[in-house]
């Protein structure tokens, strides 16, 4: 059946721990959410080796689906679901997905364990947007674990191993205290299965390692908590060392029983059980194939889904639009921005003039793409108010989905949009004052070029064509041509008016004039 824009999907992944329900809105070159939901059903549990599924998990998938399936319907969303692991291993997996059927009314695709390494893949490549780097990619699921090597969207090697939070808990931290061997032995057999993949992991190599999926981020949570007591609105991206995952595996390790793990690490109970089988599968996918750092992803197995189904239907991104982080800052700029032409104007000339002074600003030339993305959304806060739209722009920016970026990257952005007119950047400013030094010093870099774009677009109109910049005798020089010779006069007085915060940052004066 076609989908056409603005209409609304919905991915089901029937996971062996969890089920996940997303609900996307069909937008032009992408989708976005409006929402999702997780039961944590635990299919997969008890079940021996998982060949097959219990009654009692039977009757709690089905009365889960029932419960999504009218989610889904409030949202008038076709829903496509997909069954992983703990389906596809059970022998009695038809009597499942025959009730589904009946009483859900949902029909399940029970996907092959390269097929979910695919669609992981693809979600993934759109989460952290690393299309040009080769990477190697690990899901840790609850029945088992995938492992991909990708180079841009093209999978090079793809496997799925029974190594599975839930299965690995059943099978060695079964014991309501922590047997003194358990941990050795998990480790062991963790290691041994994964080393049959080595030579071709060696042999195909990586530049970037991504983690994704609930163990992922709990273990990503436990450090960032453990380095820095706040709390980020999004881990997408986070960062994290071989030797934060052994201290993570230590500590996991270091109490007797689940509701001691529980209470001492802040987790949901049902997360508390498997985590520390999750840790290991993590510690020893890092130590077999020589994994220094791990980048987590928000996107997985159904964000895949949701870009497959588009790309099947024709509406996925776009060839060639492999920038999953400027993607998602277009969509959001789109949906808020009530002139966004202007808001174009104003990146294109902030880029140009970011170009010539980069050096002089003392920032890194790589910051170009967090302050293309800020000019794009300086102005998203109009869909709440034109008043103090700066600050609303703010809010919006900091509580939107972007992803492929991380969040002192989607911070960076707010507080340069912020910034675009109206007040400078100063310590009573609760959120500029808790950046560190280093990012306050970006802060200002970034929305003093920013600002003297916005000037040099006064007329919205797009008059202001080619800069070129001179500096001489303390005094930075900003030219410009203008289209067919139009006046250039407000244009200069709005950017001499917005230039206080460019001087102050290189220590120049600064003169704007025309051609």
């Amino acid at each position: 059946m076609p989908i056409s824009e603005n209409a609304t999907i919905a991915a089901l992944d029937i996971g062996t721990n969890s089920f996940h329900l997303v609900i996307a809105k069909v937008v032009e070159g992408g989708f976005e959410v409006i929402e999702t939901e997780k039961e944590t059903v635990r299919i997969g549990h008890g079940a021996g080796d998982m060949n097959e599924l219990s009654a009692d998990a039977i009757d709690r998938g089905i009365a889960c689906l029932v419960r999504m399936q009218k989610i889904a319907a409030s949202h008038n969303a076709e829903i496509r679901a997909v069954a992983t692991s703990a389906v596809r291993e059970a022998k009695n997996r038809f009597e499942f997905i025959r009730r589904a059927k009946k009483e859900a009314q949902i029909d399940i695709e029970v996907i092959s364990g390269v097929e979910e390494a695919r669609l992981i893949h693809l979600g993934v490549n759109n989460g952290v947007g690393e299309h040009e780097r080769p990477m190697l990619l690990c899901d840790i699921g609850g029945g088992s674990t995938e492992i991909v090597l990708g180079n841009d969207d093209e999978v090079l090697l793809a496997r799925s191993f029974k190594l599975g939070a839930v299965r690995l808990t059943d099978r060695f931290f079964i014991s309501e205290t922590l047997h003194p061997s358990a941990v050795s032995s998990c480790r062991s057999h963790v290691r041994s299965t994964l080393m049959v993949l080595q030579t071709e992991v060696t042999e195909f190599g990586f530049d970037v390692a991504v983690a994704s999926s609930g163990t992922a981020e709990t273990i990503a949570r436990l450090i960032q908590h453990r380095s820095d007591n706040s709390t980020p609105k999004t881990l997408n991206r986070f960062e994290f060392t071989q030797g934060q995952i052994a201290e993570t595996v230590t500590m996991l390790s270091s109490v007797n029983t689940v509701d001691e793990r529980r209470e001492k690490f802040g987790l949901e109970k049902s997360r508390a059980e498997i985590i520390l089988a999750g840790a290991i599968i993590l510690e020893g996918i890092s130590s077999v194939y020589g994994v220094e750092s791990f980048m987590y992803s928000d996107y997985a197995l159904r964000e895949g889904v949701i870009l497959d189904t588009l790309q099947r239907r024709g509406l996925g991104p776009a060839t060639g639009d492999t920038d999953a982080a400027m993607r998602s800052v277009r969509l959001l700029a789109d949906r808020c921005d009530d002139r966004p032409e202007h808001s174009q104007n104003v990146a294109r000339i902030a880029l140009d003039l970011f170009d010539q002074v980069w050096d002089v600003l003392g920032v890194a030339q790589a910051n170009r793409k967090l302050l293309e993305a800020a000019a794009l959304l300086a102005n998203v806060g109009v869909v709440i108010s034109h008043s103090k739209h700066h600050l609303h722009s703010y809010y919006v920016i900091r509580n939107s989905e972007l992803v492929g970026l991380n969040d002192r990257e989607i911070e960076i952005i707010a507080q340069v949009a912020r910034y675009h007119r109206k007040g400078l950047p100063k310590l009573g400013h609760p959120e500029f004052a808790a950046l560190t030094s280093e990012d306050q010093k970006l802060v200002n870099a970034l929305a003093g070029v920013l600002r003297i774009a916005v000037g040099l677009d006064r007329t919205q109109d797009g008059r202001v064509k080619k800069i070129t910049t001179s500096i001489s005798d303390g005094e930075l020089k900003i030219a410009f041509t203008t289209t067919k010779k139009l006046d250039g006069d407000l244009n200069i007085y709005a950017a001499m008016e917005r230039r206080t915060l460019l001087a102050d940052t290189t220590g120049l004066k600064v003169k704007v004039l025309a051609n």
